[in-house]
């Protein structure tokens, strides 16, 4: 009993539990990965926090603290948590709209860490991980090509050398040209971000085990101290770690932070459980979603109250520690260790951090979340789904992030919806020589059975599409070539049937009922019949018109009605009836 306690105490914090089996062969591995995940987190962390209209030592705040909450509680046995490009303007969205940029915007970000990240360990407790799922591959592109224009359109003024004052996409874009049709660009800032730029594509390109964003940060501060360049730069970082802190907010903007909260947490969420479930995959390993997202709030939360904001796994820098050799969560606490030496020991190590390599790395990073082969691959495949990822895309560009995300949301649950609605249906034909029913459309050779339609629906039975399905039934009866004494419902796809679709059937039977004909099902899975148990249909149906497959159910129709029928397969047999595939 002990040792089962002990046992279940230990699975609240797999971090941990996972560094007591450590392999100590793979020290050198780890170290060596911390090295280069902190020389690229520290200019990384800074860059978003910046792109979150935030100083950018609050970055290195959100860099050290979820990486120690994420090894104690996290499942994953590599995986990197910290600022992320694509939670950084729905951050800056509600900065400036709650806070209006004041001094008062890291308490709101703090503070929105904090509802995050309960509200995301919370859903890991209920086992609520599916409600990422909400987010569509095709909305969740689009939402991420639109972050990307905002990000990138937002870091021009800085890799140029000057300011605009709208945030609005649009405007901004339109400040940004008349800025430069009126020369305001300053040549200094301007080659030095385009230095860094270009470094970081052509290192990513060629080079990608050479941390380009380190190369460009020590280029950049080099030229600015050697070459005594005047150009905006970070300056001296605040020395020392970050201490415990409630944020102080006041009561009346906590409804909207929780609004933000929930688009932030779910964009969190979906992220991490894509990039865990992909690692695990790779590791051929396992992981636990709701221990995810457990591990993910908890690391938001901690984060909060050590004036962070919210922050999300990496798609780039886990990728980073992998390439360098992880082994395990020893990676990123090297590297958790290294940035708080650096802020305890050499907080003016960054002084001549010029801001347009920022601006660059945060670019680069941005374009990143551009998945162009997708893109293509949507056009080419399925329009209709290319088109959800345009909706998304303009969702965010023109509407802003936060309505973005939820219009991102919408979007996915309509094309659900629509497809359900309308799902593909089949009249089902015997055709020679090939076992089994299939769909008359693609098999116009096909043979009918004389009175006997057999009708598959391919899709839970639900409000939206009860009406189609019954009208679907009356055409296909209408269409048989001989009076029809039964139909078949092929129901091996149907997965549910809820309250407004029981009673269509109800009305259907009465239907068919009151015209002669019988209405069975095949293939129809144990917990369908439950349901219609409880609705009182399967009484009414009747025991015997449930069939296991849908030659059972011929053969059940055939001994019922008389009806002649020879089957392509019985042909010279001197068997009559149909097959039972």
């Amino acid at each position: 009993m002990q040792t089962g306690r002990v046992a279940g105490l230990w699975s609240w914090v797999p971090g941990l539990a996972g560094l007591r089996r450590y392999d100590r062969r793979w020290l050198p591995h780890d170290l060596t990965a911390g090295v280069v995940l902190a020389a690229f987190m520290v200019p990384v962390g800074m860059g978003y926090a910046e792109a979150a209209s935030l100083p950018p030592i609050t970055g290195l705040y959100a860099t050290i603290v979820p990486l120690v909450a994420y090894a104690i509680f996290g499942p994953s046995g590599v995986l990197v948590l910290g600022p992320d490009s694509s939670l950084a303007p729905v951050i800056a969205a509600v900065i400036v709209g709650v806070s209006g940029g004041s001094t008062m915007a890291v308490d709101v970000a703090g503070m929105l860490a904090i509802v995050t990240g309960v509200s995301i360990a919370a859903a890991g407790l209920l086992r609520l991980g599916f409600v990422t799922e909400l987010l569509s591959r095709p909305a969740r592109l689009g939402y991420l090509a639109g972050i990307a224009v905002t990000i990138v359109v937002g870091q021009i003024p800085k890799m140029l050398g000057f300011s605009v004052g709208s945030d609005d996409l649009v405007r901004q874009s339109r400040e940004v040209l008349d800025a430069v049709r009126q020369g305001e660009v300053d040549p200094t800032t301007f080659a030095i971000g385009a230095a860094a730029l270009v470094a970081l594509l052509v290192l990513g390109r060629w080079a990608p085990r050479i941390p380009g964003a380190l190369v460009a940060v020590v280029g950049g501060i080099a030229a600015v101290a050697w070459l005594d360049l005047a150009v905006d730069t970070v300056g001296i970082l605040p020395r020392g770690l970050p201490g415990f802190s409630v944020p102080a907010v006041p009561a009346d903007i906590l409804p909207e932070m929780i609004a933000a909260a929930f688009a932030v947490a779910l964009v969190a969420t979906a992220d991490t459980s894509v990039l865990s479930q992909s690692l695990a995959s790779k590791l051929k390993d396992e992981v636990d979603a709701d221990r995810e997202l457990v591990a993910l709030g908890v690391a938001n939360a901690a984060t909060g109250f050590f004036q962070g904001f919210p922050i999300s796994s990496s798609a780039s820098r886990t990728p980073v520690a992998m390439a360098a050799g992880a082994r395990s969560q020893l990676t990123p606490l090297v590297g958790a260790t290294l940035v708080a030496v650096m802020l305890i020991v050499t907080p003016g190590l960054l002084r001549d951090l010029p801001d347009a390599v920022l601006g660059a790395v945060v670019v680069v990073a941005a374009v990143s979340l551009v998945d162009l082969h997708e893109i293509r691959r949507l056009w080419r495949m399925r329009r209709v789904e290319f088109a959800l990822w345009a909706a998304a895309f303009l969702g965010v560009a023109l509407l802003g992030v936060l309505p973005g995300v939820f219009v991102a949301i919408v979007l996915s649950l309509v094309d659900f919806v629509r497809r359900a609605w309308r799902p593909h249906d089949a009249t089902l034909v015997r055709v020679d020589e090939l076992k089994g029913y299939h769909d008359q459309e693609r098999h116009p050779e096909g043979r009918s059975i004389p009175g006997l339609v057999i009708y598959r629906f391919d899709a839970p039975l639900f409000f939206a599409n009860a009406p189609f399905f019954r009208r679907e039934v009356r055409n296909h009866i209408a269409a048989a070539e001989e009076a029809v004494a039964w139909v078949v419902v092929a129901a091996e796809p149907v997965t549910d049937v809820d309250t407004t679709a029981a009673d269509m059937l109800g009305e259907l039977l009465d239907e068919l009922e009151s015209s002669g004909i019988s209405l069975a099902f095949a293939e129809m899975k144990g917990p369908v019949k439950d349901r219609l148990r409880d609705y009182g249909l399967y009484e009414r149906v009747g025991d015997e018109r449930f069939f296991p497959t849908i030659g059972t159910a011929v053969d059940g129709y055939l001994a019922a009605s008389g009806t002649p029928w020879v089957d392509w397969e019985e042909r010279g047999s001197g068997r009559s009836g149909s097959d039972r595939p």
